[in-house]
């Protein structure tokens, strides 16, 4: 297997998670009965580029289909942090309303509603027909396609450069990972800024932050690799923000090459803090899956506690975290009887591989269960003020990662 960005070997392995299903394909009633396709979901890195990527086994346009189901205005923290991000990039950048903002995998509209009702107009760039639908009843213009240089071009024609790019949490969704930035090469204005949020490689190491490992991520990004696929297409980073979300996040502020942004301290400081963790060495890398399996153990033997102690579980969150730590546990309905989720797409389909039914944040309340395992680790605040009843009949919150932890 050849690097994604730099086309060189991959020799150095980050880990083996086993088969699972997409962590997105969800399942209806009729759908148990049939065959489910697993594949394999083994990391490896360039050490060329420092770029950590899957090895690539199901085709993109598969892991994001029309009937995809993930909603980001579901998560009232992320609203808030959308919110807080446009009004940041408004007084920094000074956009007004002769600015132009386009937001690459715009979902369903969960940031460019704040776009919007500052009269700066926008666009958004999304492929998935379920929230692309979504946003466009909240009459935002949204072009339903796959990014990449290609379609950059004819947006650049049609609604001319774009002052801001915004791209959340896509860089590492993406296989083309070179057309894809040289999209953003193309549409983006000569003095224009383009902010990249990702996970941060760095916390997903330290804190065995493995479940976010799944096949919709072919990447996993560092600012070391990010920094060498910007170079290689004309862009480069020139600030970065570190940010708790989803377990610690980065934001890399991107501009052209030529441009007259300067290089922030933080900017420096990161690459200084990546440095001496080792990214860019072998080491960084060699103790990961012992780590993994640690945490499998440890999960799985809670499990066998609380059955063994009669003590009900059940689950809140059906997101992509949970279906790569139950599928590499091993962990089914016999063990979880159910997952509760607030978005209503998921509610009444079943969990990939281990065959969960997801219900709704109420039918959980309702069978009173001892424990209730947050399963996105990184939402525990807001799931556990949502759940919080769960107290009166002495219920306890549960995290597995980076290691099993009543809260």
């Amino acid at each position: 297997m050849k690097c994604r960005h730099c086309a060189h070997e991959l020799e150095l392995d980050l880990v083996d998670l086993g088969f699972s299903p997409p962590s997105n394909a969800y399942l209806t009633q009729a759908q148990l009965s049939e065959p489910e396709i697993h594949y394999p979901l083994r990391v490896k890195v360039c050490q060329h580029c420092w770029l950590v990527q899957t090895e690539d086994f199901a085709r993109h346009d598969l892991l994001f289909s029309s009937d995809y189901a993930y909603f980001s205005s579901t998560s009232s923290s992320w609203l808030a942090h959308a919110d807080a991000y446009v009004a940041k990039m408004v007084e920094r950048l000074g956009l007004t309303t002769q600015s132009h903002v386009v937001e690459v995998a715009a979902n369903d509209g969960y940031l460019l509603r704040y776009v919007q009702a500052r009269g700066i107009p926008c666009l958004g760039v999304e492929p998935t027909a379920s929230t692309a639908a979504a946003a466009r009843k909240l009459g935002l213009n949204i072009e339903e396609v796959f990014f990449g240089s290609e379609t950059a071009r004819r947006l650049r024609e049609q609604y001319g450069a774009a002052d801001l790019m915004v791209s959340n949490n896509v860089l590492a969704h993406v296989p083309d990972i070179n057309d894809f930035v040289q999209g953003f090469k193309i549409l983006l204005a000569e003095h224009g800024t383009w902010t990249i949020e990702f996970p941060h490689l760095f916390n997903l190491l330290r804190h065995s932050q493995f479940d976010t490992i799944y096949h919709e991520h072919f990447s996993y990004l560092s600012l070391l690799a990010v920094e060498h696929v910007l170079g290689a297409a004309g862009l480069r980073a020139y600030d970065v923000e570190a940010l708790p979300t989803h377990g610690g996040s980065l934001r890399i502020y991107a501009c052209h090459a030529h441009a007259a942004f300067a290089e922030t301290e933080a900017l420096i400081a990161m690459r200084a803090e990546e440095g001496e963790a080792g990214l860019n060495t072998a080491a960084a890398y060699a103790d990961f899956q012992a780590h993994v399996k640690r945490v499998r153990t440890d999960f799985v033997q809670f499990l066998l506690d609380c059955q063994r102690e009669g003590r009900t579980v059940a689950a809140y969150g059906a997101a992509a975290k949970g279906n790569t730590l139950l599928n590499y546990a091993g962990v089914n309905k016999e063990w979880l009887p159910l997952v509760a989720d607030a978005a209503a797409s998921k509610q009444g389909k079943f969990l990939p591989g281990s065959h969960i039914p997801i219900v709704s944040p109420e039918a959980l309340l309702a069978t009173k269960p001892d424990t209730v395992i947050i399963l996105p680790w990184n939402l525990q605040a807001e799931v556990m003020q949502q759940l919080a009843v769960i107290r009166e009949w002495g219920g306890r919150f549960v995290v597995a990662i980076p290691e099993v932890r009543v809260l």
